[in-house]
């Protein structure tokens, strides 16, 4: 299935050459002129947004802003003339998944689509505010964990690894897989992390810790059914 884009950005020339070539590349695209546009044009099936910063009315940011506030987590390119840092943090601090400046390279445009599309897609928004299995919950939102209604302390990426694991449940997905999605495509880290990782993540979560299988040669998957397993044994 082709990847559905929307460019937001008041400058024609621009949204032309971003959709001729991203067309070019295999994606379909919708163009929004503006905010105001964009927010009426926007769908389920969109799954990015190129969003320009500086446009009349509504402001990228601004738009984004509205956007995560009503609960919708479509991957936010940010396009913009607006490089320094403070931009960027607000950009990010506001939802953004990426960051690019203007002008910049046709090349780069389609380069960070396709990985921010494929690291996206490995995790699906969740549609409801938790995951829980037995007294283990994950609060998505707020980024907590529990046990047995007992918070447990988890670091940012632990967070991520686990709630990647759940919502991708009962899938397998490889070392490489979380680390393009827990880490990003600028970091550079070994697969050895995903493992480091995943231990401290297991002492964690106590009883729960089984839960978490590594299927050798493929990666790793959540075996609910291994905590019963084990506990029968333990019997």
């Amino acid at each position: 299935m082709e990847s559905r884009v929307l460019i937001v950005d008041d400058e024609k020339d621009i949204c032309d050459i971003l959709q001729f070539n991203l067309e070019k590349a295999g994606y379909i695209v919708d163009i929004a002129n503006s905010g105001e546009e964009a927010l009426k044009l926007i769908t389920d099936v969109h799954q990015l947004i190129i969003l320009d910063v500086m446009m009349d009315g509504i402001s990228g940011f601004k738009m984004a802003e509205k956007l995560r506030n009503g609960g919708n987590f479509i991957p936010i390119i940010f396009l913009t003339a607006k490089n320094s840092e403070n931009d960027i943090l607000t950009g990010f601090s506001l939802g953004g998944d990426d960051y690019i400046s203007k002008p910049f390279s046709v090349k780069e445009v389609i380069a960070r689509v396709g990985a921010l599309i494929k690291r996206t897609s490995l995790v699906k928004q969740p549609s409801e505010t938790n995951w829980s299995f037995e007294g283990l919950v994950i609060d998505i939102p707020t980024s907590k964990v529990t046990i047995d209604d007992i918070e447990i302390s988890l670091t940012k990426k632990e967070f991520e690894i686990l709630s990647l694991l759940a919502q991708v449940s009962p899938n397998v997905i490889t070392r490489a897989e979380i680390l393009s999605s827990v880490w990003g495509e600028n970091e550079y880290v070994l697969d050895r992390t995903v493992d480091v990782h995943i231990t401290r993540l297991r002492k964690k979560l106590g009883d729960y810790s089984t839960i978490i299988v590594n299927r050798s040669g493929f990666g790793y998957y959540l075996n609910l059914e291994s905590k019963v397993e084990n506990e029968m044994t333990e019997k």
